[in-house]
């Protein structure tokens, strides 16, 4: 790689990794309408087709931390291109799958170079950018990729109803091919200079064995029952393994994981926000797709479109959360984020006029968004840069881990609910249920918060959030 001058190198890698982060919000939120036409031309139930979206998940639950450390440790430009080659790969062959199999088997591809893409990306800009600028920056970049959560429903539907679902595959080829040499032309390597060039590899196996027992469990508990023995059996791997994981990195000289990362109170505050604000944003998208089309009877293209208000603020929220945290503390921006989702999830449930909905939607998709958008950005200001990609594979494992065990949880309480009432009443009970949660557990935050103040661990939100010298926390 020819040497670039320090701001060609930031536009490059900003431009690459916008890219390749636009690529994988736009796959994977496109391709929930087009189970249908999967299952139909594969001749397989919707049940089984559901499999192209759960093996994803799989796939990127379990590499996250493994990712950002890889990228810590061995390099994040060999890293950021190696995770953008497999996606790309996994994409054109899920485009030419012949039946389910290959098709599931190439899913689990794209996750796994998802799984490096998304916390190297961040690790990237944070290690690139310099302080005044680097909030911003990565506010763009996920405002960027989630235009591509935007686009989505949108997509996915318009390729469903017209030329197949093989298509929003074929759509990600070119851009991930152009996120590729983009990235090596212009993206410098870095990485942790205090960590030696070795892996935990026992430590990485162990990680991932625990992750994918329970995103399993969690994924197949309704089809499986959550009292069946497979069930059981895979949560106690998951338990036994998961144990032995904290306890080896408890010992190792050079952890896959520093566990002090859990000590930094504010770190802690953020991810669960952001996980709560992930869970919601999850289990309304998937219950506002129930709701469009089985009670109001729209089509997938239509749903889709419904779709584009709040997605439109979901992808504003990025540069949004970037601004207010040249102002505000990054825990006093995650609260205000929960406070915006919890009114508006439980607002969604008291509205009876169609034309309220859409607004009312776009209201809870800004709260949402924010909470787990700003997180990825939050997280980065309370830890060191040398384990950028450390602290954001955790956050993004706690995001989809917990993402999926509350879609298995919806699943399962909608499937309780619904023969002994309308299904509309029991989408707005599990809405409100999940309002009063994000609420409260933004109020924690700041109670936490205003406590810390107290102790004098953390500065006060008087004191503004860019003043030289001062924690951003």
């Amino acid at each position: 790689m020819r040497a670039q001058s320090p701001a060609a190198a930031r536009k490059g890698a900003f431009v690459a990794v916008a890219v390749a982060l636009f690529c994988i919000q736009l796959d994977f939120f496109a391709l929930n309408l087009a189970i249908p036409g999967i299952a139909a031309e594969l001749d397989v139930s919707a049940s089984t087709a559901q499999w192209t979206l759960s093996a994803y998940m799989l796939a990127i639950g379990c590499f996250f931390i493994v990712g950002g450390r890889v990228g810590d440790v061995f390099g994040r430009r060999g890293t950021l291109l190696a995770g953008i080659a497999l996606f790309t790969a996994g994409s054109v062959g899920c485009a030419l799958a012949p039946g389910l199999g290959l098709l599931v088997g190439a899913r689990v591809l794209q996750g796994i170079g998802a799984a490096f893409v998304f916390p190297v990306s961040v690790s990237v800009i944070t290690n690139l950018f310099p302080d005044e600028t680097r909030a911003r920056a990565l506010g763009a970049v996920f405002g960027v990729a989630n235009i591509g959560t935007a686009l989505g429903p949108f997509v996915g539907g318009g390729f469903a109803e017209g030329p197949g679902w093989r298509w929003i595959f074929w759509l990600m080829a070119p851009l991930g091919l152009l996120a590729l040499l983009i990235t090596l032309v212009y993206v410098p390597d870095s990485r942790d200079t205090s960590a030696p060039r070795a892996l935990d590899l026992v430590g990485c196996g162990l990680v991932v064995c625990a992750l994918a027992t329970l995103t399993l469990a969690v994924e197949r508990a309704d089809a499986w029952g959550w009292t069946s023995a497979r069930t059981l059996g895979a949560c106690a791997v998951a338990v036994v393994t998961g144990g032995l994981f904290l306890v080896r990195e408890r010992r190792i000289r050079h952890p896959l994981i520093d566990l002090r990362l859990f000590r930094n109170v504010p770190y802690v505050l953020v991810t669960g926000m952001g996980s709560v604000a992930n869970m919601g944003y999850g289990v309304t998208v998937f219950l506002a797709t129930l709701y469009l089309q089985g009670v109001r009877g729209l089509s997938p293209i239509v749903a889709g479109t419904v779709f584009l208000a709040p997605a439109v603020l979901v992808a504003l929220s990025g540069p949004l959360g970037a601004r207010l945290g040249r102002r505000m503390r990054p825990t006093a921006v995650m609260a205000l984020a929960g406070a915006i989702a919890g009114t508006g999830m439980f607002a969604l449930t008291l509205v009876s006029v169609w034309w309220l909905y859409v607004p009312v939607f776009a209201w809870c998709g800004l709260g949402l968004g924010l909470g787990w958008t700003y997180s990825s950005v939050a997280t980065q200001q309370v830890v060191a840069p040398a384990r950028a990609g450390e602290a954001s594979g955790v956050l993004l494992t706690f995001l989809v881990t917990l993402g999926a065990i509350a879609l298995a949880g919806t699943a399962a309480a909608i499937s309780a609910l619904t023969p002994q009432h309308p299904a509309e009443d029991a989408y707005d009970a599990v809405l409100r249920l999940g309002g009063v949660v994000i609420f409260a557990a933004a109020v924690i935050v700041m109670v936490v918060r205003h406590r810390l103040v107290a102790l004098g661990v953390v500065p006060p939100l008087s004191m503004r959030a860019d003043e030289p010298g001062v924690r951003k926390t």
